[in-house]
């Protein structure tokens, strides 16, 4: 099986090897910002815990919420404790396209400093809906966190999901959400994006199901995969983490189809600085204490 190859291929080249997140060369010569700016999330996944602190070292938390305008403030601030910072993204604490903040952020960012690089993280939910608007605010790489395609493995790892109003649980959330993601990923590909996906690899639950998520997402369009070993928490705080075979048995999987980015440092929704340094500088970009904002 031959997998795809874009990111080398040329045609993200311009975007990979200026993006700590897609290249492992990259990692540790290029910084990233990540703005927190979206407040609220439209699904609930049982490993999710979103929280606000100065201490964990891991997606869904931050010091705190900005607001849209605050973003250039951040930015400037930003580019001037990391001058190799390269991409701005915004990744939460809760989902980047379940408001309007973060693409309103990216609007003004985009304005004002067109040659940084503009990366969302989504559950996809909403993706094949806001498509167009993603594109249109400036963002070239988009990450979508998919942890199965299959209903009913899904329905184990989601709680519930909030669609257009309605609130879904079990198999019918979980055909919905994969429904979307799917349609969502294939959309923003088209539409000329790079896409990574994210899968959680959770032990006993979604392992069975990686190589077919790698296979199914690079046919409609996805660059790369990032599989994240889970961090026992909330509903799933007696789970336990993968350890490295499995992680690995799971990586060589999924590249049968996708390559896989291997350099992961489970950042914060707030992180700052080269990812591959070992130097984190979020404290210093976010040190005064500041409110979230009481829109989510």
């Amino acid at each position: 099986m031959t997998k795809r190859n874009n990111l080398q291929d040329g045609n993200f080249a311009h975007l990979t090897k200026r993006h700590p997140c897609l290249s492992g060369e990259a990692n540790t010569k290029y910084g990233r910002v990540h703005l927190p700016i979206s407040p609220s999330c439209n699904i609930q996944c049982k490993f999710c815990k979103r929280g606000f602190n100065k201490y964990e070292n891991r997606p869904g938390v931050s010091a705190g919420v900005i607001t849209p305008a605050e973003a250039l403030e951040y930015v400037e601030k930003a580019l001037e404790l990391c001058p190799e910072i390269t991409v701005v993204g915004i990744a939460g604490p809760g989902d980047t396209l379940a408001s309007d903040y973060a693409m309103d952020a990216f609007s003004l960012i985009h304005e004002k400093y067109p040659d940084l690089i503009k990366c969302m993280s989504t559950n996809g939910l909403l993706l094949s809906d806001k498509a167009e608007a993603v594109i249109n605010s400036g963002v070239r790489t988009i990450t979508v966190t998919v942890n199965s395609i299959n209903p009913k493995i899904q329905s184990n790892i989601c709680s519930y999901i909030n669609y257009k109003g309605k609130l879904l649980q079990g198999k019918e959330a979980a055909e919905v959400l994969i429904d979307a993601q799917l349609q969502g990923i294939e959309k923003i590909a088209k539409l000329g994006a790079c896409v990574k996906i994210n899968t959680v690899l959770i032990p006993g639950v979604n392992d069975g199901d990686i190589e077919n998520i790698s296979r199914e997402t690079s046919k409609l369009g996805a660059s790369i995969l990032n599989i994240i070993p889970l961090i026992p928490q909330n509903e799933m705080s007696t789970l336990s983490p993968p350890d490295c075979n499995e992680l690995n048995t799971a990586r060589e999987k999924a590249e049968k189809y996708l390559p896989v980015f291997r350099h992961c440092q489970h950042c914060r929704a707030d992180a700052c600085g080269i990812p591959g340094s070992g130097k984190e500088l979020s404290g210093l970009l976010y040190d005064k204490v500041f409110d979230t904002f009481s829109h989510g």
